[in-house]
């Protein structure tokens, strides 16, 4: 194969890795949580991404939309991209102060949260600057 064939299948191929995705920006209220949910869901079903993985991005993203209702800073913004098998989901709420990975006791009510996206999702972490919290999770490819 020339190299400049080479080029032409990997321009191709990259012209059909096309990136779906949404963001939503909106103010803290816990009702919110619910509606961030339900329309993460909804996308996911049109993206057929499978159930089981599905079910862990959207308790993730209820997780990550909580956190940022308790502890953000003005208005959040939620933003789920789905490209080259992977479901990226970012939450902003405005505070530099950046979240903390905590181990809750047993009798603790709250506190388990980033415990649960660290245990569900492929990778997380927060931004540089603090503002972003974010989870990556693979998504299996489906047989024939």
């Amino acid at each position: 194969m020339s190299p400049a064939t080479a080029v032409a299948m990997v321009a191709a191929e990259l012209v059909h890795q096309t990136a779906l995705g949404f963001a939503v920006a909106f103010t803290p209220d816990k009702a919110r949580v619910g509606r961030m949910r339900r329309i993460t869901a909804a996308h996911l079903r049109l993206w057929r991404v499978p159930g089981p993985t599905a079910e862990n991005i959207v308790l993730a993203v209820s997780e990550l939309v909580a956190n940022a209702i308790e502890h953000g800073c003005g208005d959040i913004e939620l933003t789920v991209l789905y490209s080259c098998g992977e479901v990226r989901v970012e939450v902003t709420d405005g505070n530099p102060a950046p979240a903390k990975l905590t181990v809750a006791d047993d009798e603790d009510v709250s506190g388990r949260g980033l415990f649960l996206v660290a245990v569900l999702a492929q990778d997380w972490g927060v931004s540089a600057d603090g503002r972003s919290t974010w989870c990556v999770f693979g998504v299996p490819t489906r047989r024939s």
